[in-house]
């Protein structure tokens, strides 16, 4: 029998696409598509802040995930940097003013690596060369022709002061201490200790003076003794400096010549020749490594100082560098100074600087996720002072921020020249721009990706091109027409929009590789629609296990759920349980009842404190629509309590608004509510009927219940009239609708839903501000003037 309300039939209840117009047969014949399709908005901010060289035009990159954003930032910036210079590689050297700080040195691509190749064969060379040269001939003979000078003074030196001693009557012994006066008898004989005890005390008074004035001339001696060593080592010194400079010296200069253009690399290349000339010592020894216990200590010999440590090489890029830094820990984004473990210590030096992805994408881009920069400690504070400094060091967080010194380095920073580009949810920047006031001067750029786009031929032709290419780039099997109408239309339901497609296109690419998996397992040569639904159904039959405990309880009773007849006060609401990416609707009871009193509305839910802010200002709305509808010529006396029937967990949401409201009008006018329709929609004050989510899953879920209870053609599900575009129902529910066993009611105001629950009419307000007697408006305004009366009179 047909309903005399407004009802939607099936054709309305999903979009169905019609490729019959397009000239292609399958996806093979397509060609793929290049770019993103309903980005434009994104792709222009991004463009937008890669081109603008002013600072702090920084781009975060806002919107869902698998709507292409890090492709397509990818995308465009390799196309970019492609474009651009490759930037210099960057080094560090040991600072022979203050070894701990290394000094950073910027070349032009490709000459970091050839500087470290030229600098480890120099000393290489040298290592060679000027043991060899110190070993010639004439240099023998040079350095002892300046030995022998030295020795021949010493030897005068010491034959005279052997002749003035004598002519004191005294001999010049050499002992283990050095050097003794002895005393010598008229005949030259030394004079012994018992002799000397003989002689009258003038002699030995004249002896004891003399040996003094003797001793003091060995003093004096060996003062002049020391003095001439001090001479032959400086003046060896010097020729040795002479000798190792003329090695040195012309190679220097060649490397010099090379790197002209560079004045850091000059001054470092002084300082190199400067010491290697003063420790040219350190070539003419044999280099042993220190043993403890027998094992022997790397240690890297004193030549490490020399080396060139390439912590930046940019030889192997074409174009702008492009870092995709997937985890944005500390050491990876900003370097570290390894150290090596030596008999319990840790030890470092220059050579073991690593660079991070910052100095990496330096003179390029970096591309972060905003999650893990937040997520990690220390990394969001330091790339705020990197980019607002223009400038990033390599150092421990721990030593950064005082906590512990565990390296005596303190390389020296960096300029920075670099775009970065953090991608992450809208939320993020939202709470960034708030409470971060340097935030919104480093990232002046939002790029907002959008989720879904209007449905036109354009759109349509893009989608399937997108699906080629995802079967070209993975050889999948390509799709024909049903199998793009079956993707497209998923791609409506996901954003519950007959006039739109998802944007989500990694979902959309996870569903054509598992619709591919079965048509492989049939052996079939193009993916269908067939294949396409049965990848949804194996989708939903994993992940659906809580829907079917629910579904379960229902069926057994335990959770009350009438789907026919009719009860008073009493009504079917319909909730979205989210189950990981899973989502489904399941019905709830909820019950009304009214009473004398004055306490208005008392929603149970927020008395028991499991009731979110939103659903208690749904819940208050109801008596604003109370007092306005039947409250305009006499006060209101009603107390009435609304509950969620077996409901132990917290309820948000105002979805379920109209469907309380719905329970109060039954229980104040005593007519039932028809069991077999659930009711879905939030209302305003003037009992409009609003909007909601999840109205396909609610309508299904439904379904299910009615279906397994067993379908009587009188059940159905009330819906916001503004909802009908949102619908995208599966195939069983609307071929129900079809056959007249299940209803799908659309309503603009409470009126026409209480009309539908009650099988009885509305009624509309009178001249006189009444409504007419045996309307559902007529029993609600009656029985408030009985409670008035009644409460009037118990006073």
């Amino acid at each position: 029998m047909k309903s005399k309300h407004e009802e939607l039939s099936f054709e309305q209840l999903k979009r169905s696409f019609d490729l019959k117009g397009f000239t292609y047969e399958t996806t093979e014949t397509l060609p793929q598509i290049k770019g993103m399709i309903g980005q434009d908005r994104a792709i222009r901010a991004i463009e937008f802040g890669l081109n603008i060289d002013s600072p702090g035009y920084n781009i975060y990159v806002a919107g869902l995930s698998d709507t292409g954003r890090t492709s397509t930032v990818e995308r465009i910036l390799r196309e970019l940097a492609a474009k651009k210079e490759p930037p210099n590689d960057w080094c560090y050297v040991h600072n022979f003013q203050d070894p701990d700080q290394p000094r950073s040195i910027g070349l032009l691509p490709d000459k970091g690596r050839q500087w470290q190749k030229e600098m480890k064969d120099l000393i290489g060379s040298l290592r060679t060369e000027i043991p060899k040269t110190f070993e010639t001939k004439d240099y023998k003979e040079r350095s002892s022709k300046i030995s022998e000078t030295y020795e021949d003074r010493k030897r005068q030196l010491l034959s005279d002061m052997e002749k003035k001693a004598r002519e004191r009557g005294f001999q010049i012994k050499r002992t283990p201490l050095g050097f003794a006066p002895v005393p010598l008898k008229s005949d030259g004989q030394p004079l012994s200790e018992k002799e000397f005890g003989k002689l009258a005390p003038e002699e030995r008074k004249q002896i004891e003076e003399n040996m003094k004035s003797v001793q003091k001339e060995i003093k004096q001696t060996f003062e002049q003794f020391n003095l001439l060593d001090r001479k032959s080592k400086e003046e060896l010194t010097k020729f040795n400096k002479e000798v190792a400079l003329f090695v040195v010296g012309y190679r220097i200069d060649n490397l010099k010549a090379k790197y002209k253009d560079y004045p850091d690399v000059l001054h470092h290349l002084d300082e190199v020749k400067d010491d290697l000339v003063e420790n040219v010592d350190d070539f003419l020894r044999v280099q042993e490594e220190p043993s403890f216990l027998g094992v022997k200590i790397p240690t890297g010999g004193s030549f490490m100082k020399y080396e060139v440590n390439v912590v930046v090489d940019n030889s192997h890029i074409k174009g702008a560098p492009v870092i995709m830094e997937t985890n944005p820990t500390y050491s990876n984004m900003f370097g570290r100074v390894e150290k090596k473990a030596q008999l319990g210590a840790l030890i470092t030096d220059f050579t073991k600087i690593k660079a991070g992805s910052v100095l990496k994408a330096n003179g390029g881009y970096l591309v972060v996720d905003a999650e893990g920069v937040l997520r990690s400690p220390f990394v969001w504070d330091t790339l705020k002072r990197n980019l607002r400094n223009k400038e990033t060091k390599i150092e421990e967080a721990a030593e950064q921020y005082a906590f512990l010194s565990s390296s005596a380095l303190r390389p020296m920073p960096i300029p920075l020249d670099i775009k970065v580009i953090m991608i992450g949810r809208g939320e993020i920047f939202d709470l960034l721009h708030l409470y971060d006031e340097n935030f919104k001067k480093i990232f002046k750029v939002r790029a907002d990706f959008d989720y879904e786009t209007r449905i036109d031929d354009k759109a349509v032709t893009q989608c399937a091109r997108f699906i080629c290419k995802i079967c070209n780039e993975e050889k999948l099997r390509h799709c024909n027409r049903s199998g793009i109408a079956a993707i497209m239309e998923y791609g409506s339901r996901l954003v519950a929009d007959q006039e739109k497609l998802s944007l989500q296109f990694g979902k959309i690419a996870n569903l054509l590789r598992e619709a591919d998996f079965w048509a492989q397992a049939d052996k079939a040569r193009y993916v269908t629609r067939k294949y396409v639904e049965k990848a949804l159904e194996e989708k939903e039959y994993r992940s659906n296990l809580m829907e079917r405990k629910i579904q379960e309880m229902i069926e057994r009773g335990t959770i009350y759920i009438d789907t026919d007849g009719g009860k008073i006060g009493q009504i079917n609401a319909l909730s979205v349980y989210a189950y990981g990416e899973f989502s489904f609707g399941k019905p709830s009871r909820i019950t009304a009842q009214t009473f004398m009193g004055n306490k208005g509305v008392i929603n149970i839910e927020r008395e028991a404190k499991l009731s979110g802010k939103t659903h208690d200002k749904g819940v208050l709305i109801l008596s604003g629509y109370l007092g306005g509808k039947y409250g305009g010529n006499i006060p209101l006396s009603l107390s009435a309590t609304l509950t969620f029937e077996q409901s132990y967990s917290f309820v948000e949401g105002d979805s379920a608004s109209s469907t309380e409201l719905f329970a109060i009008l039954s229980s104040l006018s005593e007519l039932p509510i028809k069991q077999g329709i659930a009711v879905t929609g939030s209302v305003n004050q003037r009992g409009e009927i609003q909007p909601i989510g999840g109205v396909n899953q609610k309508i299904e879920g439904f379904f299910e219940v009615c279906q397994a209870k067993g379908l009587t053609g009188e059940q159905g599900v009330i819906i916001p009239q503004s909802n009908v575009k949102s619908l995208m129902l599966k195939p069983k529910v609307i071929e129900a609708v079809k056959k007249g066993k299940f209803h799908i009611y659309p309503i603009s105001t409470i009126d026409k839903g209480v009309e539908i629950l009650t099988s009885t009419e509305a009624g509309e307000r009178g001249k006189d501000g009444s409504f007419p007697e045996n309307t559902v408006n007529g029993r609600v305004q009656n029985k408030l003037k009985y409670l008035m009366k009644e409460q009037a009179r118990l006073k």
